[in-house]
């Protein structure tokens, strides 16, 4: 394997790791009267989900396309 595409496999591993904790955060009581009352979760919360899904998206797309030269 390329090195491209082995760290494409490990930000693909932490991008997972960080929307299960996302999901786990959301689950949270706090998060969850934030969200009634608000109608949105915790800054916390988000920025797990945004990192996360972003590290998921990039390391995919460089476990599939890697370093062209």
């Amino acid at each position: 394997m390329k090195t491209a595409q082995l760290s494409g496999i490990m930000i693909l591993a932490i991008g997972a790791i960080l929307l299960g904790f996302a999901y786990h955060a959301s689950n949270a009581p706090v998060d969850q009267l934030s969200n009634t009352f608000t109608g949105h979760y915790t800054d916390r919360t988000m920025w797990y989900v945004v990192l996360g899904a972003a590290a998921a998206i990039g390391g995919g797309l460089l476990v599939a396309f890697g370093v062209r030269k």
